[in-house]
């Protein structure tokens, strides 16, 4: 089952299921205490909760690539580093004098976790996503994304574009945050796969193209089983003397890495696409 945010042609917000691109929009008055998507996704069961929610004999309302909202409300969204073997080899590469401390994450008990972005930094899917003026390396990094609620279930699954300024965090690895952190510097969405027992992860394929122009420069794919860490890993480390009222998403890492000479330009197009869920597309500003 696939839950998504959508802007409805009056301005409105709605909570939708997702069936075949067709919305079918969520009354969420139908049960105290449900006000948004992030109430869903904190339920014992959502499933069980989206069919409460679903009104009987309505319309089913075509949906549009530019009618998606991101999926977040205010939950705080984290990033997991270092996952991949093509991951620790980028990072290596991009910070020679510290590349034993990305091997060393790689092997490590305890994985890189850090701080992506606030809720207001996230963009909608099809709305600009940044690089830095101040930074002369960019390059987007598509993630698996967990949707994990306070008690650090994993109830979902999205696509993230962690976005990245590869020679400021070269430069310095204590430059991470403004490596990562900045506005505009994450998308998220279309929709939110509901979790349906464990990932079949060597099923799961994470494709990536960038167009310039609309021309095609520079195309890459990986699938889950490439990845080190097992996701509930992530999300207990994640939840280790921290506390998400209101629930967060994990990108867990990328397994694609553009070539060392390539750069995001301003109007480019980044179309990430993971199997089951759907694709994720933005076009790049740099200002």
């Amino acid at each position: 089952m696939k839950l998504a945010k959508v802007r409805q042609p009056d301005g409105s917000t709605s909570v939708v299921q997702i069936q075949e691109e067709i919305a079918i929009p969520l009354e969420l008055e139908r049960v105290p205490g449900i006000t948004c998507l992030a109430d869903i996704l904190a339920a014992d069961n959502p499933e069980e909760l989206v069919k409460e929610l679903t009104p009987r004999g309505i319309t089913l309302v075509p949906l549009s690539l530019g009618a998606y909202l991101s999926p977040v409300d205010q939950q705080e969204i984290w990033a997991a580093g270092v996952t991949y073997k093509r991951s620790k080899i980028a990072r290596e590469e991009e910070s020679a004098g510290a590349a034993q401390f990305y091997d060393k994450v790689y092997t490590a008990e305890r994985p890189e976790l850090f701080m992506k972005a606030t809720p207001a930094r996230v963009v909608h899917p099809g709305d600009k996503i940044r690089v830095r003026a101040d930074s002369k390396w960019n390059v987007p990094e598509p993630e698996l994304t967990l949707v994990i609620t306070k008690d650090l279930r994993i109830v979902g699954y999205t696509i993230g574009n962690d976005v990245s300024s590869r020679d400021i965090e070269g430069e310095n690895p204590l430059y991470l945050p403004q490596a990562k952190v900045y506005n505009q510097c994450c998308s998220l969405g279309p929709c939110i796969l509901l979790a349906d027992g464990p990932l079949n992860k060597d099923a799961i394929a994470i494709d990536i193209v960038i167009y310039r122009k609309k021309a095609e420069v520079f195309k890459g794919s990986t699938v889950l089983g490439q990845m080190k860490r097992e996701l509930p890993e992530l999300a207990e480390w994640l939840g280790k003397e921290n506390d998400f009222p209101a629930g967060a998403f994990l990108l867990t890492g990328t397994g694609v890495v553009p070539p060392d000479n390539f750069t995001l330009e301003n109007g480019d197009a980044v179309s990430i696409t993971i199997t089951g869920i759907g694709t994720l597309t933005n076009p790049v500003a740099k200002d």
